[in-house]
This record gives C-alpha cells, structure tokens and sequence, in this order.
C-alpha cells in the first residue's frame, strides 16, 4: 500500500500522514523534509535533480505514506501511489489552523526538520512564500488543479478519499483503508 495525502498548506497533511504511518506500520515520507535544507535553502529550487531523485528512492518502496505538493514530483509520486488522500478543506478551516500552527512555531522556535536549524520566524511573515500567506494564496487554484487530476486517466488506479471535513479523517484507516 502507497498512500498519497495532499491538501492545502495547512490542511493537515503531514500530521495525517503520520498518524496513517504509524497506524498501517509503514514509512512516512514528508516532501517538506526532504525539500528543505539548512538555511530554508529548498531542493526544488537549487537542486531539482537531487530533490527528484530523493523522491523517487523514497517512493521506491514497496510501501509508504508521503504528504506534500510538490508539482515538480507529483507524477512521481501519484503514479507510485495506491491511495491518494485529499484533505479538500475550506478556507475557513485551514486558515485558523495555518495562523495558529505558525503562531505555535514562531513561539516555542521548534526546529520544522531535524538537522535543519529552519525555524518560524516572525520577520518571514510579509513574505508571499509564508504558510498563511501561501495558503490563501494557493488554496483556490490547487483544489481546480486536483479535481482536474484525479479526472485525469493516468491515475485512474488511484483509491480515491476525498475528505471534506477533519472529522472524516477520523477512523480513516478503519473503515476506508484497509490493509491487504
């Protein structure tokens, strides 16, 4: 089993994918993680190659459950995957909860990605690029872009478990995702 979580900045995803990880005893594999590098220096960006192929090796497995946006590995990742979770919440659900997990960052300074030193930081919050921000800024365009996907042929073998609502990520390895 491969399971795919995506959403909007804020949406929940890697806590989700996590918690799915834990639960099915299998890797978790967070874009984020292997995107960003010491001093918010980001793969994607600077080494897209490298980025790629740290992806694919992740993804490489028999079985996991990643989370993250990434267009640049998104194919990669969708055509590996088995499930795809889409936590397709509103806005007035996600922007509650990006402001208070940035406000939580910002406060107890709490390293995002161990060995990173990459900390929230109140000075990065006017930038576009800032969850909040980024959120608001994106959540209209990637819920058209993944509606058009999953329609998409290349991944009609995808399980599908588009969630509205965080109360129906609740109990979702129990009564959707069953082990094989």
């Amino acid at each position: 089993m491969r399971i795919a979580v995506v959403g909007s900045s804020g949406s929940g995803k890697s806590t989700l994918a996590g918690r799915l990880a834990a639960q099915l005893g299998l890797s978790h594999i967070e874009l984020d993680a292997i995107n960003w590098q010491a001093g918010w220096k980001d793969l994607n960006t600077h080494d897209p190659d490298e980025f790629v192929r740290r992806v694919a090796t992740a993804v490489g497995q028999d079985a996991w459950v990643s989370d993250g946006n990434y267009g640049r590995v998104r194919d990669l990742v969708w055509s590996r995957a088995t499930h795809l979770v889409w936590l397709d919440y509103e806005r007035s659900v996600i922007m509650p909860r990006v402001i208070r997990r940035s406000i939580a960052r910002a406060f107890d300074r709490t390293e995002l990605w161990p060995g990173t030193g990459n900390r929230e930081d109140w000075r990065m919050w006017l930038s576009k690029e800032h969850p909040i921000r980024w959120a608001w800024d994106t959540w209209a365009r990637r819920r058209a872009e993944y509606a058009g996907r999953i329609a998409d042929p290349r991944f009609s073998h995808l399980q599908v478990h588009r969630l509205r609502h965080p109360r129906e990520a609740e109990g979702l390895v129990e009564s959707v995702i069953k082990p094989s």
